[in-house]
């Protein structure tokens, strides 16, 4: 049996396990299957929950820095952003959302919740001196297009009367004035805004219509925030149209208006954590997520490697759902364990069982 490098790169299947878990399950029962091969482990994210994760794991040198922060709803969040080094010596300050601005962290508050948390992470990056900022906006549980980001790094949003809005989206629909004279200045490389979306802020496929319910917001919170958000973007006056604006409740509108540029999430955590070299020396590359459906192959992870791997393309998922033709093989932890109830409490003997059978499947 001939030795065969294979590069497993999976997302984390929300709800049930991280990134690197799924990634070493698979390769142990790999192994069993396959104990000759050279098994490479990537864990992967796409921008959103995870992403710090993805790449301490999978990165010599990054460096974790804990902060205190406000969460969604203004209670003190304990939380941590990363320093990601470069070989130029330079370094790059990654922000999750998730982990400071996150759905996870509150009850849901969808006209109340804001961003300010997310911003006092990139102002304690800043003031440790990184060379380029990058934000995982996934996750978010806020539609307050950002202005709570925005404050924190020193703009002043205030209402008709002068005084300071109140967080989140029934705050910014009473505002009336923008000052960004006290914004802090963006690093030497840049703002990286990481997204898997390319929703735009206003509308049908906007920020507050799309992404509005998954926060708790009713069809009447919609037409409202949706009408702040359009009061802001005429304050702050970039195009509310460009894709992705519409990311993270707007907060990558904010970011657009800081000088940042949007990028795909999972590119960036493939480039930073090497996996791209990895791909191109693979003989078979191995990738997964909670569900594959009509969505993965936009801006997701499983979607990505679907574009980028030139070896041979495997897949575990825990429920499948939409074609696999673009996969040399498949299987669902559903189908090994009889429910997605059960894939779902207990992945790891099916993530193991899909490793090997993975491994079976493939040619020796």
């Amino acid at each position: 049996m001939r030795t065969r490098t294979v590069v497993i790169a999976p997302d984390s299947f929300k709800g049930s396990a991280s990134a690197a878990a799924v990634a070493q399950w698979i390769g142990e029962g790999w192994a069993e299957r396959r104990p000759g091969d050279d098994i490479r482990r990537h864990p992967m994210a796409d921008g959103g929950e995870g992403t710090m994760a993805a790449l301490e794991s999978a990165m010599p040198g990054v460096e974790r820095h804990p902060v205190v922060v406000p969460g969604p709803t203004g209670q003190p969040v304990s939380t941590w952003w990363v320093g990601i080094p470069a070989p130029d010596g330079s370094v790059t300050g990654l922000v999750e959302l998730a982990a400071t601005s996150g759905l996870t962290l509150a009850a849901p508050a969808p006209l109340d919740a804001g961003t300010a948390g997310v911003g006092h992470a990139i102002r304690a990056a800043l003031e440790a001196g990184v060379d380029e900022i990058a934000v995982a906006v996934g996750g978010s549980a806020s539609t307050d297009g950002g202005a709570g980001l925005l404050t924190a790094l020193g703009a002043s949003i205030r209402d008709q009367d002068g005084r300071p809005i109140a967080p989140g989206a029934r705050g910014l629909a009473a505002a009336a004035s923008l000052d960004l004279a006290g914004l802090m200045s963006p690093p030497p490389g840049g703002v990286r805004i990481l997204a898997d979306v390319t929703n735009p802020l206003l509308g049908e496929r906007g920020a507050a219509a799309v992404f509005g319910p998954q926060k708790g917001a009713s069809p009447a919170d919609v037409v409202a925030m949706d009408r702040a958000l359009a009061g802001f973007a005429g304050m702050v006056g970039v195009d509310p149209a460009t894709p992705g604006a519409g990311a993270a409740g707007g907060a990558a509108y904010a970011l657009l208006a800081w000088g940042g540029r949007m990028t795909s999430g999972a590119a960036f955590v493939a480039e930073r954590s090497g996996l791209l070299d990895a791909m191109h020396r693979a003989d078979v590359v191995v990738t997964g997520e909670g569900r594959f459906d009509e969505h993965s192959a936009h801006g997701k992870v499983v979607g990505f490697l679907m574009d980028a791997a030139t070896s041979p393309l495997l897949l575990a998922a825990g429920g499948i759902a939409a074609p696999t033709e673009r996969f040399a093989a498949a299987v669902a932890l559903s189908e090994l364990s009889g429910s997605v109830a059960a894939a779902i409490a207990d992945p790891e003997p099916y993530l193991r069982e899909a490793g090997r059978r993975l491994a079976a499947a493939f040619p020796a």
